[in-house]
């Protein structure tokens, strides 16, 4: 009779299996047979022993227990009727939708049977309400200053920090910048507040980072994930330089500082990719660099200042170099200086294409935008243009940036002309609208066509192609054709949208 040996199963059930039969299924070589009576009676040899602490997956709670004292849930109280953007990387409110929709504040302000609506007073009133919206922040020196999101705390009546204790203090707003969605706060009346650095090393892409925050408003939360890219544009405007992190961010982290495994401020989260409203694991974070600059200055003035150049500029696409007869698609292109700017008064002209910023090469418009933004008002500055093919040095002093560039619409539609291979219809830019004077008016346009695809849109004015002066169909057509016949695949357009100019490339073929 074979001898028998037990397997012992998850529900604790015995089985017996005859070991000439389990030697025959797996191998006579490749298994030991333990005698049943061997059972309970191995020696500390054969008992599985506990990884050693080399072989451990590495843990993020000694980095966490440093660091946590330093980070805090931010309450807000704002008037109800006031847009609030206390969701991570959402497109702006609706006047009629609910913006605490999916906080623990929908339930009151949803349906016609809540206490308030989201406008205001009780019971659908119009009168104001003071409500509660909440954020993340952490602390940068003992003394009481912390960091947090502009969209955060932008629009506060008051604000009131929470530890992880429950204990609360109130803050008051130092300083805002809207263009970075940063906000210094202070809390006064103690020196001994637990605060962590900003990072001086710059974070790589495959790095472990650790956020920490308050999602949703469940208080001290951790989650970890890596850099997954650096230098992201999300379209906030023209100094985006964040990171991207994909780790679980929320609803609520807002303001919150990612950590790097030496258990400084690599990033503070401010936005996520959110297709569904809830964390889909993507998130962007301002760099550390960056908040130092900005909270530098917010402490010593309140607010921010930036240098300013004063020209509309743009990307260099392959067409457009191939339009300039210029090799390297770098740089970027001046569409136009700006009245009275410290560009026109430096003589930068139409067309330019400024390539370095005091021997520092220029990468394209959003890097030209960031270094000229880092630069303090009045700084001299050096600038590398290419002009005809040649290049040029031009030095100018810098203002300073105005807080609130002025927009203008729009264009109407009038009796038009249509260029079928382009995908629009033309008509005079004077027949269009009063205020024009000159140009040739798109008043419709083909979203599937070659104009289209060059950037083109309805309501934008072409005044020039190829250097000429364009007012109806046929000075476009002609341009086109010109351009084609020397040899060219693409006519440079200069392009009037709203109030700002731009070039645009558009194929020699469509003429």
């Amino acid at each position: 009779m074979p001898e028998k040996f037990t397997l012992k199963w998850p529900r604790r059930t015995t089985v017996y299996v005859s070991a000439v039969a389990m030697a025959a299924m797996l191998g006579a070589a490749s298994l030991q047979v333990i005698p049943a009576r061997a059972i309970g009676e191995q020696s500390p040899a054969q008992v599985i022993q506990p990884k050693s602490p080399e072989q451990r997956i590495p843990s993020f709670a000694p980095l966490v227990q440093r660091v946590r004292g330093a980070v805090v849930s931010i309450r807000v109280k704002s008037d109800a009727s006031a847009k609030v953007a206390m969701q991570d990387g959402a497109p702006e409110q609706d006047e009629n939708q609910n913006p605490f929709e999916g906080t623990p504040f929908e339930r009151f302000f949803r349906g016609p049977n809540a206490p308030y609506n989201f406008r205001g007073g009780p019971n659908g009133g119009a009168g104001k309400h003071v409500v509660m919206a909440q954020g993340s922040g952490f602390f940068i020196s003992s003394d009481g200053y912390l960091v947090t999101n502009n969209h955060v705390a932008g629009n506060a009546i008051s604000v009131e920090i929470v530890f992880d204790d429950g204990k609360t203090y109130p803050a008051k707003v130092i300083g805002t910048d809207s263009r970075t969605d940063l906000a210094l706060l202070k809390v006064d009346g103690k020196t001994d507040f637990p605060y962590v650095k900003l990072s001086h090393t710059d974070v790589q892409v495959g790095d472990w980072v650790v956020a920490l925050g308050n999602p949703f408003g469940l208080g001290g939360t951790v989650t970890a994930g890596i850099v997954s890219a650096r230098g992201r544009d999300i379209g906030e405007g023209p100094y985006d330089d964040f990171l991207q992190i994909d780790a679980p961010v929320n609803k609520g982290n807002s303001g919150g500082p990612a950590f790097d495994q030496d258990g400084e401020v690599v990033g503070v989260n401010t936005a996520i990719f959110s297709p569904s409203g809830g964390s889909v694991g993507i998130a962007f974070a301002i760099p550390s660099a960056t908040v130092e600059r900005v909270v530098a200055q917010l402490k010593d003035h309140g607010h921010v200042t930036r240098g300013w150049l004063g020209v509309q500029i743009q990307a260099i696409t392959p067409e457009i170099a191939d339009s300039l007869n210029i090799k390297e698609v770098h740089g970027a292109l001046v569409s136009s200086p700006q009245s009275g700017s410290p560009a026109e008064k430096a003589g930068l002209k139409s067309g330019d294409v400024i390539t370095r910023v005091n021997n520092t090469e220029v990468k394209d418009p959003k890097d030209l935008a960031r270094r000229i933004a880092d630069l303090a008002p009045n700084s001299d500055v050096k600038l590398t243009i290419l002009r005809g093919g040649q290049f040029e040095t031009v030095n100018l002093r810098l203002g300073e940036l105005p807080d609130n560039p002025v927009r203008k619409a729009s264009l109407g539609d009038d009796s038009k002309t249509e260029m079928g291979k382009l995908g629009i219809h033309v008509a005079p830019a004077s027949e269009v609208s009063q205020s024009e004077s000159t140009g040739l008016a798109i008043v419709s346009i083909d979203p599937g066509g070659s104009a289209a695809e060059a950037g083109l849109a309805g309501g934008d004015i072409i005044l020039k192609v190829g250097q000429k002066s364009v007012s109806k169909a046929d000075d476009l057509k002609k341009a086109l054709k010109e351009a084609k016949d020397s040899g060219k695949t693409h006519a440079l357009a200069v392009v009037k949208r709203r109030t700002d100019q731009r070039f645009v490339a558009l194929p020699t073929n469509a003429g």
